[in-house]
């Protein structure tokens, strides 16, 4: 049970400087949740980059495809002989081939230039005719290109390759493109597909972390309560070994006297020690010395408490300590409540001791009365801090180990009415 106070308030040795129990209890109840975002949002970052990729690449192999067929195509090459000789003729057989083309490929431009690098096709009129902005060098040196450039219509991702005439000779180059614009469009909208799955899978996750935080809680709570009963436990432990240590040692001191014949020393010495002896005396109980010096001392106990004792006894049995105990705790639980006046009943029948204590004080709530006979119960203020709820489960223990029961109810008076019954003694 020690190991179960890292759950209370105190500080646990070993634990890292500046974490309380608190903090770790609340960071593991949250971690499941914590784990589920952030496993959710790094998934769907890794998608939607994985999207956006594929995006890409495929956005580059359509306008490398579409820039490689056009290039071999004939009408493309012959149109390219007319540039130098006739510029409007070459744009007039050329761009109705690569607006069909941007249409029929999904393309936003297909631009056409000869060996000097002026644009026989272009989407925008005014640049047709024109030099285009991005150096096409490499491109006429015989080699291909597949990146992102900025020209006049902005950042596209494009491909550009060389036009060959029949003899192989470079004669123009061919450029296709897709703009970024449009690649952002189309990630973000797979993206808007995913969305929904993203979200679902955040609730789903967040509803089975909050399943998880709240079995963690209840076991937090049984911890606790675990870790409460244990610390009572010691409480009192510690309480009845202290008691025990100094009622032994007034034994002793009483067992000294009377061993040397010093009784009325001894009687001083009780006297001084515990005046319980009420000195009225109680016919009828003259056969009963335990049960006579038991009422004796609960008449003086609940005077110091406030309360007046009536006691009812008819039974010719010799009543024996366990039913002293129960009358005992029954009438002090009474005094203890704040009672002014506590009736006291034991009849014999049958074999049966049965017995009442009651009381008017201000009784015990029903909210209280299915759980008073459980041990560390209490409905007093602990003030001597060494644990209380004893003495109802000892009544309760000890009437069930000799074949009865105890029951509570409401009294005449206003207050607790407690009813027992036991075995005579045999």
């Amino acid at each position: 049970m020690e190991r179960l106070d890292w759950v209370g308030d105190e500080e646990v040795a070993g634990m890292s400087v500046g974490m309380t129990p608190r903090s770790v209890r609340l960071a593991m109840l949250f971690l499941p949740t914590l784990i589920v975002v952030v496993a959710v949002g790094l998934t769907a970052s890794i998608a939607a980059s994985v999207q956006e990729r594929s995006i890409r690449d495929t956005t580059a192999e359509r306008v490398s495809d579409v820039a490689s067929s056009l290039a071999e195509l004939a009408q493309v090459r012959s149109a390219l002989a007319l540039v130098e000789v006739d510029m409007s003729a070459a744009i007039a057989e050329l761009q109705p081939l690569a607006d069909v083309i941007e249409r029929a490929a999904g393309v936003d431009y297909v631009v056409i230039t000869d060996e000097r690098g002026i644009r026989a096709t272009h989407p925008t009129p005014a640049e047709r005719g024109r030099e285009v902005s991005t150096d096409n060098s490499a491109v006429l040196a015989g080699e291909t290109f597949l990146g992102t450039e900025t020209g006049t219509i902005g950042p596209t991702l494009r491909a550009k390759v060389p036009v060959r005439d029949p003899a192989g000779e470079i004669i123009g180059t061919l450029s296709v493109g897709i703009l970024e614009s449009r690649i952002a469009a189309d990630a973000s909208e797979a993206f808007g597909r995913l969305l929904p799955w993203v979200i679902g899978a955040l609730v789903v996750g967040t509803l089975a972390s909050s399943a998880i935080a709240a079995v963690l809680e209840r076991r937090f709570r049984r911890l606790d309560e675990a870790a409460r009963e244990a610390a009572e436990l010691r409480r009192t432990a510690a309480a009845l070994q202290e008691q025990s240590h100094e009622f032994l040692t007034r034994l002793h001191v009483i067992h000294g006297l009377v061993s040397h014949g010093d009784v009325d020393d001894a009687l001083s010495y009780i006297a001084g020690v515990a005046p319980l002896t009420s000195g009225d005396p109680h016919e009828g109980l003259s056969e009963q010395p335990l049960l006579r010096a038991t009422v004796d001392a609960l008449h003086a106990e609940l005077r110091a408490l406030g309360a007046e004792l009536h006691v009812d006894i008819a039974v010719t049995t010799e009543v024996d300590e366990e039913t002293t105990l129960v009358l005992t705790n029954l009438s002090r639980n009474a005094g203890e409540a704040g009672a002014t006046t506590v009736h006291c009943s034991l009849v014999e029948r049958d074999g049966w001791f049965l017995g009442e204590v009651s009381d008017d004080g201000s009784g015990i709530a029903a909210a209280d009365a299915e759980r008073v006979f459980a041990r560390g119960v209490t409905t007093k203020h602990d003030v001597s801090g060494h644990g209380r709820g004893i003495g109802l489960d000892l009544v309760r223990r000890t009437v069930s180990g000799r074949g009865g029961s105890v029951e509570l109810g409401r009294a005449a008076q206003g207050g607790a009415r407690f009813r027992f019954e036991m075995t005579v003694p045999q």
